[in-house]
């Protein structure tokens, strides 16, 4: 028999090829973090002649910077030492440890739900329970928001059942699709508190509101607002006095609380039935105990202490203020995030890689898919240990890498902050569609 013709190779490398001729090819830098003197961190350019120098992060997900926190590096070493690195298996055959049984009740508690259960990640997490919750339900119908993360999209489609997509946070749309729907069917509405491209907020109370009316169940992902807002950490449906309206929560441990691993928080009947049926749960080796013990320790820690939330506010709030004065288009929003719009992805990877080989400052470039073509932006995530120095040396590099690549700036008086949108930073082509 003749061997296969087919060039499997060139497949491959057109693949890339094409990535390269979108300037949408995305590099990885090598930077070694350093927990006591977080944001700094060490860069090590590729090749082997090349001299590590140090940088300052102003890109990371650990918002509030808890992955370097002493009580929390500390449970994962005491763990580490007392229980060893990994896990020993899946929840059904020998990794459901101790420390992983003491973080599902600590979430439970966050949220003031019954019960919690475990991921490896948020990824996965919404991938498992979306996709199982809708399956359980016959003839579910879901209602997803148009600019859900990848994470939902896949569980939404693993789910197989009926989808409806409503524009992004427009609740006319959302209520028009519900009472097109006969009272009988289950219903799933699904969205975000927090949208962490754009850094807007969901209508939380309102889409409640009209899930409780029109009979569907809600599930929130709260992954870029768990230990940032709140009383306790809880997100954004603690800090509105929501939890208990809203019916499934999910979060991360790998954000707010600076660890690894996503969970969901429910009534004990929606976890025992995700822990049972989820595939992407039962054959998934869980996550070992030094990373359970840590995230516990986290999560405990912003229970009681507000003073990274309220430094990590104030942070954000002087950098936004310090980039608009300086007229650099930044998307408005109430959030911690701060998007600068670039709205070219060539354009933007090079700024990305001006501002570390000139400034010493780490910022990836975002484009597509992450976010719509023609609104590509480098994503700012200030942390409380970021400073009004470092905010200032952020604002002059910035200044310096828009000049030198001839990037737009705005009249600082020209966009109100209130009613900032993309069209005012972006006039790419397909922007608008993207936007709708």
């Amino acid at each position: 028999m003749a061997g296969s013709k087919v060039n499997y190779q060139q497949h491959f490398e057109r693949s890339i090829a094409h990535l390269h001729e979108e300037s949408r090819y995305r590099v990885f830098v090598d930077i070694e973090r350093d927990a006591a003197r977080f944001p700094i961190a060490l860069w090590r350019p590729a090749g082997k002649d090349q001299t590590p120098r140090q940088v300052t992060i102003w890109c990371s997900n650990d918002y509030l910077g808890m992955g370097g926190e002493a009580k929390v590096v500390e449970a994962a070493v005491c763990a580490a030492r007392r229980h060893g690195v990994g896990a020993g298996g899946t929840r059904n055959i020998s990794g459901t440890h101790h420390p992983i049984v003491d973080l599902e009740a600590e979430l439970a508690d966050l949220h003031g739900k019954e019960a919690a259960l475990v991921f490896t990640s948020g990824w996965i997490s919404n991938l498992a329970s979306i996709s199982t919750i809708a399956a359980l339900l016959p003839d579910c119908l879901i209602f997803s928001d148009a600019l859900n993360h990848n994470s939902i999209i896949e569980g939404v489609r693993r789910a197989g059942c009926e989808k409806q997509i409503f524009r992004h946070n427009d609740l006319d749309h959302l209520k028009e699709l519900l009472i097109a729907v006969g009272p009988e069917r289950p219903k799933l509405i699904i969205f975000e508190s927090l949208y962490s491209m754009d850094g807007d907020l969901a209508p939380v109370a309102e889409i409640v509101r009209l899930a409780k009316k029109y009979g569907a169940l809600t599930y929130v992902d709260e992954v870029h607002a768990v230990g940032m807002y709140g009383a306790r950490g809880g997100g954004i449906c603690e800090r509105e006095g929501l939890m208990d309206r809203v019916d499934i929560i999910e979060g991360t441990l790998a954000k707010g609380f600076g660890a690894l691993g996503g969970y969901i928080a429910a009534n004990a009947a929606i976890i025992d039935a995700v822990r049972s049926y989820a595939p992407s749960f039962i054959f998934t080796t869980t996550l070992p105990p030094m990373v359970a013990a840590s995230a516990c320790a986290a999560v405990r820690h912003l229970k009681t202490s507000s003073d990274e939330r309220m430094r990590h506010q104030s942070i954000a709030a002087l950098t936004k203020l310090a980039l608009r004065a300086a007229g650099l288009p930044v998307l408005d929003n109430s959030s911690h995030i701060v998007p600068l719009m670039v709205c070219d992805a060539e354009r933007c990877k090079a700024a990305s890689d001006l501002l570390l080989q000139r400034h010493a400052i780490y910022i990836q470039p975002i484009n597509f898919p992450t976010v719509a073509i023609g609104t590509e932006r480098l994503r700012i995530t200030p942390t409380p240990r970021h400073t009004e120095a470092h905010a200032a040396a952020l604002t002059e590099a910035l200044v310096d890498v828009w000049r030198t690549l001839d990037l737009r700036f705005v009249e600082t008086h020209a966009v109100s902050p209130r009613h900032a949108t993309l069209d005012a930073h972006c006039t790419h082509p397909s922007l608008k569609q993207a936007a709708e």
